[in-house]
């Protein structure tokens, strides 16, 4: 087992410093700014709504994009389960890097 590092990322200006082993830093800071990337696009198109609402609208997206992954592809595809395990991390890192700011 891997020993855990700080990593800090920015979301929406905010920085975070979260632990990961190695292996998942790269994955982690790619995910964060994919993060940051989609709150930034929500946040243009919502101008009123408030950071907590963003994050559920991203979370609901996320979980969407999930479930179309699951259901559309076939257990012939070897992609699918490795895009679901992608998407799996994202979810997981996103919820984390949010709930970690609201504590």
């Amino acid at each position: 087992m891997s020993a855990t590092e700080a990593v800090s990322v920015t979301i929406l200006d905010r920085e975070l410093t979260l632990a990961c082993s190695a292996e998942e830093r790269e994955s982690l800071v790619d995910t964060a700014q994919d993060l940051d990337r989609r709150l930034r696009e929500l946040r243009t198109s919502h101008r009123a709504v408030g950071i907590d609402r963003l994050a559920l609208l991203l979370a609901l997206n996320l979980a969407h994009e999930l479930r179309q992954i699951q259901h559309g592809a076939g257990p012939a595809s070897r992609g699918a389960d490795r895009a679901i395990a992608d998407m799996r991390k994202r979810v997981g890192a996103a919820l984390d890097a949010l709930e970690a700011h609201f504590r």
